[in-house]
């Protein structure tokens, strides 16, 4: 069984659309489930206008029939409610009028995709690059990693995600049950579980916003209930963590990414770094610490996934810098187009669904079947193996 999607859609075009291929048959869907996930990434202090326009919910098209997945591809629809503004502008028709009347972009921003895109499609639109490459394509992104999701919970694995910093602000660490985990970040306007540091990060967002520019911050994911040995050492890309890596960079803004204590562990010795290895009856093989974030040789563990991303603050700023006109070749400064100050507690949601994604996959590769059913047969008996060795 191999899980994969495609999307597509513009910011400002009418829809965002994906196709999800490889979801076994009679996995129960919860529609509510998936657009509160939907509604999770609009969520977050710092967010721009352009999240009171949007009321995202994603609509199935294909592959599920009274509740149930059928085992055939689903096809899934996130509508973009400001297309209505933008019906002439983004027109697959050919239209009359002057640069200005079809909203051309000649003036690349630096940060974005706009230039270096408009060179290597060899387009003189920049709005033809921006358009695909804005991150509004995440909304249909966590509306995929949301069927993921419900995947993993029909076999008790859970996620959770939160804010771990935002520019200078730093959350204190705090050990804590998943699901604590889950509801203490949820009620946070920034995805954090510290109140006090909730507060911190607020004030700091404000006076970034303040002073026309941007932030970003660091993001973690942390993945439970996962079977010992997903991915493999046999091959570089069957390795899971860096599949993982490679899912967590492809996600607009993000400029890193960590497993476990990460790049710490460049600091440290290898006593301080290696998970020791522990035996009992009751939960066999474990690890006494989780400093690698449940991974070794490319395989879980068994212990939880954790997983970091750093996100750079977004390039729209009201504070534009400069860059040159592709017409006049002449040097300005970047036009702003609405932007958050923030969107690193949004960035965490997104972050949570791509690598929900890809422990689902990874899971479906293990454990075949086309259907819930076996795919639970095979589990199960993978267990007892696990049990004899």
């Amino acid at each position: 069984m191999s899980l994969r999607y495609l999307t597509a859609g513009e910011t400002h075009g009418p829809q965002l659309t994906a196709i999800v291929e490889g979801m076994p048959s009679n996995l129960k869907l919860d529609f509510e489930e998936l657009n509160f996930q939907l509604h999770r990434r609009q969520k977050g202090y710092g967010r721009g206008r352009r999240m009171q326009i949007e009321k995202d919910t994603a609509k199935i098209a294909g592959g599920v029939r009274h509740g149930y997945t059928t085992g055939a591809p689903i096809a899934l629809v996130v509508e973009n409610n400001d297309w209505k503004h933008w019906q002439n502008i983004m027109n697959i028709e050919p239209i009359e009028g002057s640069d200005e009347d079809k909203r051309r972009v000649h003036r690349p921003r630096p940060g974005h995709a706009d230039l270096n895109g408009g060179m290597k499609y060899n387009l003189k639109d920049l709005r033809n690059v921006l358009e695909r490459s804005s991150a509004r394509e995440t909304a249909i992104r966590v509306a995929c990693g949301g069927l993921a999701r419900q995947l993993l919970a029909e076999f008790g694995i859970k996620v959770a995600g939160q804010v771990i910093r935002i520019g200078e602000i730093e959350a204190p660490y705090r050990d804590l049950p998943i699901d604590e985990l889950i509801a203490l970040t949820e009620a946070s306007s920034v995805r954090v579980t510290d109140p006090e540091t909730e507060k911190k990060m607020e004030a700091y967002i404000d006076l970034i916003k303040q002073e026309g520019d941007s932030v970003g911050g660091v993001v973690e994911c942390i993945v439970e209930g996962v079977p010992i040995g997903l991915g493999s050492h046999v091959q570089y890309d069957r390795k899971l963590d860096a599949r993982i890596a490679q899912g967590v960079m492809s996600i607009n803004a993000f400029k890193g990414v960590e497993i476990g204590i990460g790049f710490e562990a460049g600091e440290l010795r290898g006593s301080q770094v290696h998970d020791e290895i522990l035996y009992d009856e009751e939960r066999g093989y474990h690890r006494r610490t989780n400093r690698l974030g449940g991974f070794e040789g490319g395989m879980t563990n068994g212990m939880p996934v954790v997983v970091r991303g750093v996100m750079k603050p977004i390039p729209t700023l009201y504070k534009p810098l400069q860059s040159v006109d592709i017409d006049t070749k002449e040097a300005f400064t970047a036009q702003v187009e609405r932007s958050d100050a923030c969107a690193v507690p949004a960035a965490s949601v997104v972050m949570e669904h791509v690598v929900a994604w890809e422990i689902a996959k990874a899971l479906l590769e293990k454990f075949g079947g086309d259907s819930i059913e076996e795919i639970r047969a095979n589990i199960a008996s993978y267990e007892e193996q696990l049990g004899r060795y």
